[in-house]
């Protein structure tokens, strides 16, 4: 009996040194309220993004980008690294453009955003523009 009670008292202390030390290096959690209107943006741009990424589907948008050297992956990737606030900017101007001009519009949508990404130093696609910093 004698054993048993060294033993469980070892290791209740084992087990109180552990939980000590554990407790020292847990970080305090925080929490927010997430507004609605940040819930709305974040949607909004999934949908805009969704959009635009239909619009790549289109032959004739592909073929557009083709002939412009430009490939679809890094189209997707640069729609994919826009910021809510670009997005609807985006979209407000796609909605602006008459819609005769669907192809060269969307063409000229695509170069507007390659040529903002150039001068954020972002990418490197004409080297005829020169980077911000």
């Amino acid at each position: 009996m004698q054993a048993i009670r060294s033993y469980t008292q070892s290791v209740s202390a084992i087990m109180t040194l552990v939980m000590i030390l554990s407790s020292m290096w847990a970080l305090p959690a925080s929490a927010s309220i997430v507004g609605t209107g940040e819930l709305l943006t974040e949607q909004r741009a999934d949908i805009d993004r969704e959009a635009l990424m239909s619009m790549l589907e289109r032959e004739d948008v592909k073929t557009a980008l083709a002939n412009m050297g430009v490939g679809e992956q890094e189209v997707q990737d640069r729609i994919q690294s826009l910021t809510p606030a670009e997005l609807a900017d985006f979209k407000q101007q796609l909605a602006q453009a008459p819609a005769g001009e669907g192809v060269v519009g969307i063409i000229v949508l695509f170069l507007l955003v390659f040529i903002v990404t150039d001068m954020l130093c972002a990418t490197n696609i004409f080297p005829f523009i020169n980077c911000i910093r």
